[in-house]
């Protein structure tokens, strides 16, 4: 090999450049772990807050100035496209707000582990960015475990709570066994397609029963990572038991990230099959959202509650990847961006009650309109929103993803759909019922919010607010290449 070509190894590094920022984003913030100290040590957070806004104004100028089309590397392992650039945006952008929303959490209750929080964040973020921009199942894989392993960390990270362990065995476990199903399934793909590049799998995959089964497997996989049902079961137990900065994490940056890399493996290595996993997804979306919407309502822990309302979320969203058009896969992206916002606010205020007060009981927001009538408005928004209640931002991304499952014919789907929209509304409206109508003896006090949690609380806000009466990100979205 000469050295052109060695040099020609390396400048595909290049397309890679969300990854190479963030790498670099992983080294400074080591190094100003292992060398900060003392009073300088109080600065970290500031500094690796600041590092990260960097990356991710980085990203979006990445975003504004790349051509449309798609760029591979190392033999087709890697692509980018101008979607795949956008998704790890809201992934960058999404992450900022968790960060923001963990800077007094980690001032109070995780000052010894505030370091390993923003490396382990950092690390499975990366994992996330190999997952989405996976050409073959073994680039896919490594992205997964390299996700997956350091979340399991951030789980237990709380080590003063045994919840937060028993939260991180759970995890593990049952990330290991999903794992396990996932490659023996990637294993029999191979086995009879004789390749594991995407492209390369739609072309020998035949349907037969074997390569259905594998599918299957790999399926299943993937439904541990998104929480559908009945792959869910870990869900609210770890959401309940892990930091709450860290729940948020899960339900919005790793939900989306894994809704995005399985859409795109659907549409890439079993796309001239549709019929066989459409008809997988129909009964596991029917399923997921049944299910959770009615163990939603018997919940009294927030925690608890929010984990069973992202399981059905999660079947809203593979509405969009079961209608397997560019529209869907448009209303998928969209329905992900608005989530995060929506989500992010209602962990945002939960985290800032229990930072200051330990409460996360449904019942300890009775009256909380009558002490903290900011932080009510914003939760009842966020309600609002997860609902699907006109104008606010959920209302538009429901109609967009409901449409392009219609348009394919699943008239029955949007149907049992829109019928678990109306269970959901009644759930989500408890809540606002506990802090505006509800009474107590004892409401939460008045809080003072520290400068970060208002600084992402209040775009979270505006983000609810101003996408649901103009939404420009849609038309956006729609005119960007998939790659595919």
């Amino acid at each position: 090999m000469d050295n052109s070509q060695i040099m020609l190894g390396y400048e595909q590094f290049l397309n890679m450049q969300h990854e190479l920022s963030l790498v670099a984003v992983l080294i400074l913030v080591l190094l100003a772990d292992l060398f900060m100290d003392g009073k300088k040590k109080g600065l970290f957070q500031t500094i690796a807050i600041g590092i990260f806004a960097l990356h991710t104004a980085f990203g979006f100028h990445l975003g504004f100035s790349c051509e449309d089309g798609i760029q591979t590397a190392f033999e087709g392992m890697y692509t980018t496209s101008a979607m795949h650039i956008f998704v790890k945006n809201i992934l960058n952008l999404g992450t900022l707000f968790v960060l923001l929303f963990a800077h007094k959490w980690n001032e109070t209750l995780n000052k010894e582990n505030c370091g390993e929080f923003y490396f382990l964040t950092f690390s499975t973020l990366f994992g996330m960015y190999l997952m989405i921009s996976s050409g073959d199942f073994l680039l896919f894989y490594i992205g997964l475990e390299t996700a997956s392993i350091p979340m399991a960390t951030l789980v237990a990270l709380n080590k003063n709570k045994t919840e937060s362990a028993e939260a991180g065995a759970k995890y593990i476990l049952t990330a290991a066994f999903s794992s396990g199903v996932m490659l023996f399934g990637i294993s029999l793909i191979y086995g009879t397609c004789g390749s594991l590049y995407f492209d390369e799998v739609a072309g020998a995959f035949s349907a037969e029963p074997i390569q259905v089964m594998a599918m299957v497997f790999f399926a299943a996989g993937m439904g541990f990572k998104i929480s559908l049902v009945p792959f869910h079961l870990w869900t609210p137990d770890t959401y309940q038991g892990a930091p709450t900065p860290v729940t948020a994490y899960l339900s919005v940056i790793s939900k989306g990230a894994a809704v995005f890399a399985f859409m795109c493996i659907l549409f890439k290595a079993f796309r001239n099959y549709p019929e066989n996993w459409q008809d997988i997804l129909w009964w596991i979306i029917v399923i997921t959202i049944t299910v959770a919407n009615i163990f939603a309502i018997r919940q009294k822990n927030l925690k608890r509650f929010l984990a069973y309302s992202s399981v059905s979320q999660a079947g809203y969203i593979m509405l969009g990847v079961i209608a397997g058009t560019a529209a869907g896969m448009t209303a998928t992206v969209f329905y992900v961006f608005i989530y995060m916002f929506t989500n992010l606010a209602a962990f945002g205020i939960i985290s800032n009650i229990e930072n200051q007060t330990g409460k996360v009981g449904m019942d300890d927001y009775n009256g909380l309109y009558s002490t903290n009538p900011k932080l009510a408005l914003i939760m009842m928004l966020a309600m609002f929103s997860l609902g699907g209640i006109p104008p606010f931002a959920g209302f538009f991304s429901k109609f967009f993803i409901f449409a392009a499952a219609a348009q394919q014919g699943q008239y029955l789907l949007v149907f049992i759909a829109l019928l678990n929209t109306i269970i959901s509304l009644y759930y989500y409206l408890l809540v606002v019922k506990a802090m505006f109508i509800n009474k107590s003896d004892s409401p939460i006090p008045t809080l003072k919010s520290d400068s970060m949690s208002l600084v992402g609380l209040t775009l979270c806000t505006i983000a609810i607010i101003v996408l649901g009466f103009i939404s420009p990100i849609y038309q956006y979205i729609d005119g960007m290449s998939f790659g595919m």
